[in-house]
């Protein structure tokens, strides 16, 4: 919840004299809004919000932030005068401003400069949303916790969670994206996290950064943001996160597989989709645990969790409750056929590290193994061997592959060479081929199917025809 003085604070430097007006959200989707809720009007490439202000006042929205003229359809004042009026009309109203976005973000920013709120900043390639649900459990046994939802893990998103905020909060627990450098510096700027948790450095996005390099020095953004009473936590077995304790003048906290880091685990068992086992180890103190995560990746999510909540105080028995509650395994879904094969639809997005890791636990699985994926896109120079890469790692665990898309050609080239048979290796130029031959092909009982792909080759299209269809 926030108020109508912290917006007219944040961005003009005034409040008004009468009786303060309260939001509960902010949306920028009409759809979204509610009785209450706040419009931020965005022109965007494709859609202008600004065509949508009527809908999301008939929703029940109060008011709107707009950057256009909307003085002739509906009420508005004008924040970019020098005084506001000393009274302002009965909602709904639009508020104007040069930049919708940018007025988001000081708000925002205001807002969570007037709570107590420990903010902890979540970013790396792989597993942001995951570790972020972790430690949202694992805090929320003892704290009164915010998420950022869904996708809202950007210039827009964070904002808007952050105004989600209420003075019942005590933490925030925040993902953060990074697609340019400099991003993951403003979103901190708008957060100030005390706490900054860095998973890994991964291809994911090279098309648009530019390289590994450019890559790993955006995630830092973060470290390098964190105050000297607060804490870094870093992935001491990935080789481009461990420098980072160089780049702040926080506290470092190591985690990972090696007895070095400060919180490390040893005796990893894998129970497929019954969990994984392991043990603990911190200081003098070892604890074997079971936890209903999937895959033998998910050890380094517990660890973040783990350490995150050592950090804020938690006993290590309220971390397990919140480490044994993380149920969901967010993105990925396992369903089976009417004719008893499982499949495995893992269909978000893929970059190397993640189709590494979703091979990884198909490996785990009994039975008949089969890949379907599809292209790894945005890796800019490492796109190539990016492919090879999944290649040669298909042919080690599958005992079938199916790959999807012109740059899956380098892939199935990898599997050949690493010695798959070549009757049991489909390439197909696009989905709508892939769906067809799985509608002649069928599954059975004994098989597993893993379905993985880059978000644009919409794979998820082959996940909903094989359940019609099996």
């Amino acid at each position: 919840m926030f108020s109508l003085n912290e917006i007219l604070e944040a961005l003009t430097g005034q409040q008004l004299a009468e009786k303060n007006r309260f939001f509960s959200e902010a949306v920028v989707d009409s759809r979204q809004a509610i009785s209450g809720s706040m419009f931020v009007a965005i022109a965007g490439e494709n859609t202008d919000g600004h065509q949508f202000i009527g809908e999301a006042f008939r929703r029940g929205a109060l008011a709107a932030l707009v950057q256009e003229d909307t003085s002739d359809k509906f009420t508005t004042v004008d924040l970019r005068t020098e005084k506001l009026p000393e009274s302002f009309p009965p909602f709904p109203f639009c508020l104007r401003v040069d930049n919708t976005v940018a007025a988001l973000q000081k708000t925002a920013a205001f807002h969570r400069d007037r709570l107590n709120l420990k903010v902890i900043g979540i970013t790396g390639t792989v597993g942001k949303s995951t570790t972020k649900e972790l430690i949202t459990e694992v805090l929320s046994q003892k704290y009164h916790t915010l998420k950022n939802t869904g996708n809202l893990n950007n210039e827009i998103g964070l904002p808007l969670t952050l105004l989600r905020a209420g003075k019942g909060h005590q933490v925030a627990v925040l993902e953060m994206g990074f697609y340019v450098p400099g991003e993951i510096k403003l979103l901190c700027d708008i957060s100030k996290p005390e706490i900054g948790v860095i998973t890994n450095v991964g291809t994911v996005h090279a098309e648009r950064a530019g390289s590994i390099e450019v890559i790993a020095a955006g995630k830092s953004e973060l470290v390098q943001a964190l105050p000297k009473d607060g804490y870094a936590i870093l992935n001491y077995d990935d080789p481009w996160v461990r420098p980072m304790a160089e780049k702040t003048s926080a506290h470092v906290f190591y985690y990972g597989l090696d007895p070095k880091a400060d919180l490390w685990a040893d005796q990893i068992e894998s129970h497929g989709l019954e969990g994984i086992r392991f043990c603990f180890h911190y200081q003098n103190e070892s604890f074997f645990v079971r936890i209903p995560l999937i895959g033998r990746h998910s050890v380094h999510t517990a660890l973040r969790a783990a350490a995150v909540g050592k950090i804020m105080g938690i006993s290590w028995e309220d971390i397990f409750m919140g480490l044994n509650r993380g149920q969901s395994q967010l993105r990925m879904a396992v369903m089976h056929s009417e004719d008893g094969a499982m499949i495995i639809d893992d269909t978000y997005n893929a970059s190397p590290e993640s189709v590494m890791a979703a091979l990884n636990l198909l490996q785990e699985m009994d039975g008949y193994k089969i890949a379907i994926l599809g292209e790894m896109r945005e890796l800019g120079q490492y796109e190539e061997n990016g492919h090879i890469l999944v290649g040669a790692r298909a042919a080690e665990v599958c005992d079938e592959l199916i790959a999807v898309g012109e740059k899956t050609k380098k892939m199935v080239s990898s599997a050949l060479k690493g010695g798959m048979d070549p009757q049991r290796v489909k390439w197909f130029a696009t989905v709508q081929e892939t769906i067809e031959y799985t509608r002649q092909r069928g599954f059975k009982k004994g098989e597993v199917v893993l379905i993985k792909g880059s978000r644009g080759m919409q794979m998820e299209r082959i996940v909903e025809a094989m359940e019609r269809i099996i």
